[in-house]
């Protein structure tokens, strides 16, 4: 009969799996980091970078800035659209108050009233105001081209800038002006505007957004360029931090002229009316004008020396995902599916409050990144480890069955022990039984009944074996090594390995008398029992295992069941085992000195047995 032994797992599968889970972790939270993620991922970012803005939104007054809204309250005085010369008006008192400069986030796209017109032009063609122009940057069967673009500065290619496709300039009357800022804008995907063309290009020029456009016409010392693209808006402030004047209350002369002196003025308006209206990480619905002065207050920032410095924040999330594999690599196989969970958990806290800090610094950190590749593991490497532990303790149970009587697995099980197959020192008793006469049994038969012969003695030696919570060794043949005390430690393995004894008499005389009603001969049985100290735990290769005890009790054992043929005893016990006993009576039977033994030793039979 073969042994029944286990094939060892395989650690090729698990290495293989633990370094897909890797490379998943690496490739969700690191290579974003490392050029243009895909929309919904970098949707994902987006949302969290807009959390971290409301939450650091400062309320601190920008006293460098002036907004002046055409609010409804001023369009109740005069409905919209405004006659030129009221603009103009608008312009000049806050040019004669000291304002530094002026842009006007309004389209003049048609002449109005002449005079008006003639008063605006003259305005902008002198003084130190910025006209609004608006690019459109969506590709459309008919082009927009409205009006006259102004200003510019020629180039062969983008360079950087942002290409546009069509355009809405003032009318001719003001093509003459000095300064012109763009203020078409590019929502993400998702409505909200966190980004703005600083330069755009278009038909071989480049034209400068509207807050860029008033610092190049009116700041002391130019800013740095920095982005030429798509910039990132910070916004830093809250909107109740912007100082803002009613253009009606400026027109009646109730606004006091320190209250805009040396100040950058923005014109627009907030008026639902006129619609100019975007969804911001600070609002659902946010008056344009104050997106230009979000982007104006981050270049004065970058011309005082307090914008946030730049950080390396990319690199710091790329290292944080390769850190998560290789945590991941060692903790899924090694913890419980809890313990992994919660350690995510604290990993992804950890992470937030990082980026939190990190997000300000670099404007093309992808934040939610790296909670992806946690949210992957918990979705997916942790349950799939979960599984696989299942599947290998399924593995270990299966394994134990063959070897362990059923009470003894359930033992197992309530004991907790992390590795109960793995080699260990334990008192154990050895119990090896074989068939007396075997060949001479079996010379005579037809295979078939040799067959059935061995297997019906071998259920007679393994019933008592498993009944009395022996673990079974091996079959040798028409014979069996089974032991007590392994794989969980037992103070009463001596006595149950006798128990098992005097029932494998038993079985093997009851067997006998049903052999001898059909006229075949009686079946001897020879036990040798010895108690000692043995290595038991699961033995083998790569290929094949058996769990086993390794001793020397378990070598005087089988020394006790060959020497067994020169008693007329079944059962021969060793003086260890006797000396371990405590229900059970003995016969001496003298001294013997077994093969491979230097000394003699005494040995013993079953009182009950004799």
């Amino acid at each position: 009969m073969t042994n029944p032994a286990t094939a060892r797992t395989n650690p090729a599968p698990a290495l293989l799996l633990r370094g897909v889970v890797a490379a998943a972790v690496v490739l969700i939270g690191a290579l974003p980091q490392l050029g243009d993620a895909p929309a919904p991922l970098r949707l994902g970012g987006e949302w969290l970078r807009d959390r971290f803005i409301q939450l650091a939104a400062r309320e601190l007054p920008d006293n460098r800035i002036l907004v002046v809204d055409i609010d409804e309250s001023s369009l109740a005085e005069q409905p919209w659209p405004w006659p030129r010369a009221r603009l103009a008006d608008l312009v000049e008192v806050l040019l004669q108050n000291g304002a530094r400069g002026v842009a006007l986030d309004i389209l003049q796209e048609k002449p109005a009233d002449a005079a008006g017109d003639a008063r605006m032009a003259m305005l902008a063609a002198h003084g130190p105001v910025v006209l609004a122009q608006m690019f459109d940057y969506v590709r459309r069967g008919s082009p927009l081209h409205a009006g006259v673009l102004g200003g510019g500065v020629g180039a062969p290619s983008p360079a950087g800038a942002v290409p546009a496709h069509g355009f809405i300039g003032n009318h001719p009357g003001l093509a003459q002006s000095r300064h012109f800022g763009n203020i078409g804008v590019v929502p993400d995907p998702d409505g909200v505007l966190r980004r703005v063309p600083m330069y755009t290009w278009y038909a071989g020029r480049v034209y400068p957004t509207l807050s860029r456009a008033l610092l190049e016409c009116c700041a002391s010392a130019a800013p740095p360029l920095g982005a030429t693209g798509m910039a990132r808006i910070p916004y830093t402030r809250s909107w109740e931090s912007y100082d803002v004047a009613k253009a009606g209350d400026l027109l009646r002369g109730t606004v006091p002229p320190e209250f805009i002196r040396g100040r950058y003025v923005l014109v627009g308006s907030s008026s639902l009316s006129i619609g100019d209206r975007l969804a911001t990480p600070l609002g659902a619905s946010t008056a344009g004008l104050l997106v230009h002065a979000a982007m104006l207050g981050a270049q004065l920032d970058m011309l005082a020396g307090t914008a946030p410095a730049p950080w390396a924040g990319r690199a710091v999330a790329a290292l944080f995902c390769v850190a998560l594999a290789l945590l991941a690599s060692y903790t899924l196989p090694r913890l419980s599916a809890a313990v992994n969970a919660l350690l995510l958990g604290a990993l992804a806290a950890a992470w937030l409050g990082l980026a939190y800090l990190m997000a300000p610094h670099d404007a093309l950190l992808e934040p939610g990144a790296p909670l992806l590749a946690i949210a992957f593991l918990l979705a997916v490497a942790v349950p799939m480890h979960w599984q696989l532990a299942q599947q290998r303790s399924r593995q270990l149970l299966g394994t134990l069955r063959q070897y362990v009587a059923k009470a003894v697995v359930d033992e197992l099980l309530r004991s907790d022990l992390k590795d109960p197959l793995a080699p260990r020192l334990l008192q154990v008793t050895t119990l090896i039984a074989d068939m007396q006469g075997y060949t001479t049994q079996v010379e005579s038969l037809s295979l078939e009944q040799a067959a059935r012969l061995t297997t019906d003695f071998l259920d007679c030696l393994t019933r008592p074996v498993l009944e009395k919570q022996g673990t079974l060794d091996k079959y040798t043949g028409d014979g069996l090594v089974a032991f007590w005390g392994a794989p969980l430690p037992n103070e009463q393995h001596a006595d149950l390995a006798l128990d098992a004894a005097a029932g494998i008499l038993r079985e093997v005389a009851r067997f006998s008398q049903l052999r001898a009603a059909q006229g075949l001969p009686p079946l001897r049985v020879r036990i040798g029992i010895e108690s000692g100290p043995a290595m038991a735990g699961d033995y083998g290769t790569s290929f094949r295992s058996i769990y086993t005890a390794v001793g020397d009790s378990v070598n005087t054992a089988s020394r006790l069941e060959q020497a067994a043929r020169d008693y007329p005893h079944d059962v021969i016990v060793g003086e260890g085992t006797v000396a371990l006993s405590q229900r059970h009576r003995f016969l001496p039977l003298g001294e013997r000195t077994l093969r491979g033994k230097e000394r003699p030793i005494k040995v013993y039979t079953l009182a009950e047995a004799a």
